[in-house]
């Protein structure tokens, strides 16, 4: 058989060859741009060449301090296509994290929406290897000394740029993980494993897009490259709406009901929050949504079938896994009479490509059996073998990585995530589980969302403490969530502890931050409230 290497500047050229006339569509401001794939190549291919007369050589990262649109797909593809490395630098880091990352991997430019430039200004000087700004849009740049403008650039070039042969398993792209704990850790993805990662992705047991869909991106650029939903697309000639930075419910729905996506990808916040509100919201179009980067609620796959008649399909991974590795369609068998909703609410199924397997904390293999519950570990084509300049052997176990994710996988491939080995609750001697004891309470009509951490106590060594933010309008108390709760939970689940709150804070990708919550309830900033369980 005839070898060529997995190139992404070969998705590239099939985008640019096959699908010339899909579009791409960006949200702005009292309207949107639309351009043409072949529109979008021919830029891809000037940025290229403005980058290559700055000096940037093969191995150099680049990195894109962008919302999702039309520029930062035109970095996407073209950045790792000339042999560079696309750096996406995550917006909501903190400013310390954010300097860390860029000095950590060394960035020599760094391509920046004007929007955000107050965001990098804050940091320009404790920069030690970024060279050049190159700034997208109009605005005040003196914050960042002396900059470039991207469409300047852009102008001065001609399109053709002659795009280098390349090592398949050269890096193409790097992102950093949240720093939940300790500083963010790099993780690169070569041109082999993104490119194996979107024929994935394009399966039809996973999201399968095609010609025919418009694939709304809610899925930030900078969060584990979109899920990869950006060069799956461009391979499909899918259809791309890039909303940038409205994301908010009434924005959301406006695009939602201009632009008519048939398929959209974004975490669990997102939806519910589209659930609060009582605009008229379109869906009629939408034939599927993927969420993920937290637990789906029953209750919210629930809410949008009821109001929306939209299907919610469950997605798991992490940066570390590129990140797809798990898909929850239904089977087609489904066993011991589970009906459809059995499955939707899993993290998912073991998508082809990878293995996982459920470890015990002594390292032994359990059994898939959908009761065995030990840590995921996982390993494929796609997965990351070791962090970038970052020795941390504790995360990987026998060619494995570690996940840090608690639950059981059954004989089907299905995972059901129970917890974050350093979330869980340890009552008693037994194990409680905060996710799907936040997913119980958040199915109550009053809830809007519900976030479960351990709390020291005397007895049992923890319990649980709820922390409630209540749907607009109404006043849910302790006593009557816990008798809701009552035949939905083990008896000695139940909560005693309970706090009513504006909002949960979150990770800079939509997580609930369960270290920021234990220590703010540690400073005494929670004003909790009791309630008597029945036992």
């Amino acid at each position: 058989m005839q070898d060529a290497p997995l190139l992404i500047r070969d998705i590239l050229r099939h985008g640019q060859q096959v699908h010339g006339d899909s579009s791409v569509v960006t949200v702005e401001a009292g309207g949107h741009r639309t351009a043409t794939f072949n529109e979008v190549a021919t830029r891809t291919e000037k940025l290229a060449a403005a980058l290559t007369r700055l000096g940037v050589e093969a191995g150099d990262r680049v990195g894109t301090f962008a919302w999702n649109n039309q520029g930062h797909l035109e970095a996407y593809l073209g950045v790792p296509s000339m042999g560079a490395v696309l750096h996406t630098l995550n917006i909501r880091l903190p400013a310390d994290q954010l300097s860390y990352v860029i000095n950590h991997a060394e960035d020599r430019v760094i391509i920046v929406d004007a929007s955000l430039i107050p965001l990098l200004a804050a940091i320009r000087d404790e920069l030690k290897t970024v060279e050049t700004i190159v700034v997208a849009g109009e605005g005040d740049t003196s914050g960042l000394g002396d900059t470039l403008s991207y469409e300047r650039l852009l102008a001065a070039e001609e399109p053709g740029f002659d795009w280098p042969d390349l090592d398949e398993r050269s890096a193409a792209a790097m992102c950093y993980t949240s720093g939940t704990t300790g500083h963010p850790k790099g993780v690169v993805y070569s041109h082999r494993s993104t490119w194996l990662h979107t024929m994935a992705e394009q399966a039809s047991s996973s999201v399968g897009m095609t010609e025919n869909d418009r694939i709304l991106i809610i899925v930030p650029m900078f969060h584990a490259n979109a899920w990869g939903t950006p060069y799956g697309a461009w391979m499909a000639g899918t259809d791309m709406i890039m909303p940038q930075m409205f994301l908010m419910g009434e924005q959301l729905a406006a695009v939602i009901n201009e632009h008519h996506p048939t398929l959209s990808c974004g975490v669990p916040t997102i939806w519910n929050g589209l659930l609060a509100l009582d605009t008229p919201i379109d869906f009629s179009t939408v034939r599927a949504i993927t969420a993920g980067g937290a637990a789906v609620p029953q209750s919210l796959i629930e809410a949008f079938e009821e109001r929306f008649g939209v299907t919610i399909v469950q997605g798991w991974g992490m940066t570390e896994t590129s990140p797809l590795a798990a898909f929850g369609l239904p089977p087609a068998r489904r066993r011991d009479g589970h009906d459809a909703m059995y499955y939707k609410v899993k993290a998912g199924r073991v998508v082809p490509g990878v293995e996982v397997r459920v470890v015990a904390e002594d390292g032994t293999v359990l059994p898939n059996d959908g009761t065995s519950v030990g840590e995921f570990e996982i390993r494929g084509p796609w997965v990351t073998g070791a962090y970038y300049k970052d020795e941390d052997p504790q995360k990987f176990h026998d060619g494995w990585l570690r996940t840090g994710d608690v639950g059981s996988l059954d004989p089907q491939g299905y995972m059901t995530i129970s917890d974050r080995t350093k979330d869980v609750i340890k009552s008693g001697g037994e194990w409680i589980s905060s996710v799907e004891l936040e997913n119980a309470v958040m199915s109550h009509p009053d809830v809007f969302e519900a976030a479960v951490i351990a709390v020291p106590d005397p007895k049992w060594s923890e319990r649980p403490l709820v922390a409630v933010v209540p749907r607009p309008g109404r006043s849910p108390a302790p006593g009557d969530l816990v008798a809701y709760l009552t035949d939905r939970v083990p008896r000695w689940w139940l909560p005693e502890q309970w706090t009513f709150v504006g909002e949960i804070p979150k990770t800079s990708v939509g997580k609930f931050d369960k270290k920021v919550m234990r220590a703010e309830f540690a400073d005494g900033a929670y004003e909790v409230q009791h309630a008597t369980p029945p036992r």
